[in-house]
């Protein structure tokens, strides 16, 4: 493919707006990762059960769930720009309405402030991963999915990092952690709108660029590439709900985000929020390499002739033998032992997410990517709250032997999960803008 620019395209603006996207991710999980780690502290001053607390979390991935479905059918409809700006707006509203939240009503403000966040976060990955489709061919996916949802992992270190510096160690001023990201992101909304158009029409992208970019796209006609889809249509589909039996193991991340500093305080007494801090800071910045790690994964197997199909599920099992390892953390008596294999498993989940996501880019038309990363998206939110619902109340009546079925279900679940879908997408092919199989 040498003289055609395929291979080394003239300039690299795509990678202005993966930027942007890698911000927008840092953000969004600023915004939810303020819970895991104030947490414990907010239990003790508003004197929340475990089941609280399970109830408050429940709210969040419950309207996760509903958003994965609005959001995801409002980005398809009326495009990335306007529903990315639509979706930040509405978390760092609800974000910011937290430190509103009064002891008189603290649990129903909570529950409420955390409601709205889940709706305009949910907006995120559906609008990442199209945003990645419409701007990196099909064997750059996996790499500039795992770069951008690197963020969320960088937006869980710098979290508890910003909290250590606003919050007291007695947990006054808590409410200034919910306030600073919504700075931060009225700055991303006035970049996004100023930056991004679609790379057919950016005068910043060269002829040489665009043909890289659509690469794959030689043979779709215009016609199909404009006509939007309702998200019935791809609802019957096996390839949408192969994807969304993977997104069962959002389930395992929530329980780490959320409930990780629960653990560590409640089975090892670990409570002042430097050392939570510093326990969070190893888990993320290994769950931050494992997801660049594991989206260049598959791309080098892909590069040394493997085919995608082989290269995505080879990808996908190596990230969970990563995380089998996290059934042992309930099991020993060393918190730094537990952080760490949270941290593997997190390494893990991350990588495997990223593999996950192109999966989607890799079977779907363009068109109907956001609407099945939103389908995906609510089944995990579900399966997160039937976590926090039973960890909420299996704490309350059994302590903390609870925690060892959690994290024994964490560390098998993602062989489960691959062995299914490999069993009902034995071949990673993709369908053409009709949801047929292409030939």
């Amino acid at each position: 493919m040498s003289g055609t620019g395929l291979e080394k395209p003239a300039g690299n603006y795509r990678y202005r707006i993966l930027a942007l996207l890698f911000a927008a991710t840092t953000i969004n999980y600023m915004d939810r990762s303020i819970m895991g780690v104030l947490g414990p502290t907010l239990m003790e001053k508003f004197h929340w059960s475990n089941a609280d607390y399970g109830y408050i979390n429940m709210a969040f991935k419950a309207a996760y769930a509903i958003g994965m479905i609005t959001m995801g059918s409002v980005i398809d409809r009326f495009g990335t720009k306007i529903g990315y700006t639509l979706s930040i707006a509405i978390w760092s509203i609800f974000g910011m309405l937290h430190a509103a939240v009064r002891p008189a009503f603290a649990l129903v403000g909570f529950i409420g402030a955390r409601f709205g966040l889940g709706i305009g976060e949910a907006g995120n990955f559906p609008a990442a991963i199209k945003t990645v489709a419409e701007w990196f061919p099909k064997k750059d996916r996996a790499f500039a999915t795992g770069i951008f949802n690197a963020g969320a992992n960088i937006g869980a270190i710098l979290a508890p990092a910003m909290i250590a510096l606003v919050v007291a160690g007695n947990g006054d001023n808590w409410q200034f952690a919910f306030l600073t990201t919504g700075v931060l992101s009225g700055i991303w909304v006035t970049l996004w709108l100023r930056t991004y158009k679609k790379p057919e029409e950016h005068p910043k992208v060269s002829k040489e660029e665009l043909d890289y970019i659509l690469q794959d796209n030689k043979t779709q006609s215009q016609e199909g590439k404009d006509k939007k889809l309702a998200w019935s249509r791809v609802l019957p589909l096996r390839q949408t709900w192969a994807f969304a039996i993977g997104k069962i193991t959002d389930a395992v991340w929530f329980f780490f985000l959320f409930w990780s500093g629960i653990f560590f305080k409640q089975k090892f007494g670990l409570d002042d929020i430097k050392e939570l801090s510093g326990a969070f800071v190893i888990i993320f910045i290994t769950a931050d390499v494992g997801s660049i790690l594991g989206g260049y994964l598959s791309k080098f197997f892909i590069n040394r002739g493997w085919s995608l199909n082989a290269a995505r599920k080879v990808s996908l099992l190596i990230c969970a033998l990563c995380i089998a390892p996290v059934a042992f953390a309930a099991l020993t008596d060393n918190v730094w032992i537990a952080v760490c294999l949270i941290a593997l498993a997190s390494g893990g989940h991350q990588a495997w997410s990223a593999n996950l996501f192109t999966i989607v880019s890799d079977v779907m038309p363009k068109k109907a990517i956001a609407s099945v990363v939103g389908i995906g998206g609510m089944v995990g939110a579900i399966a997160g709250m039937l976590v926090d619902f039973a960890l909420g109340n299996g704490l309350d009546s059994s302590g903390n032997s609870f925690y060892f079925w959690m994290f024994l279900v964490a560390g098998l679940l993602y062989l489960v999960i691959l062995g299914i879908i490999h069993l009902m997408l034995p071949k990673l092919k993709p369908l053409n803008e009709d949801l047929q199989l292409s030939e």
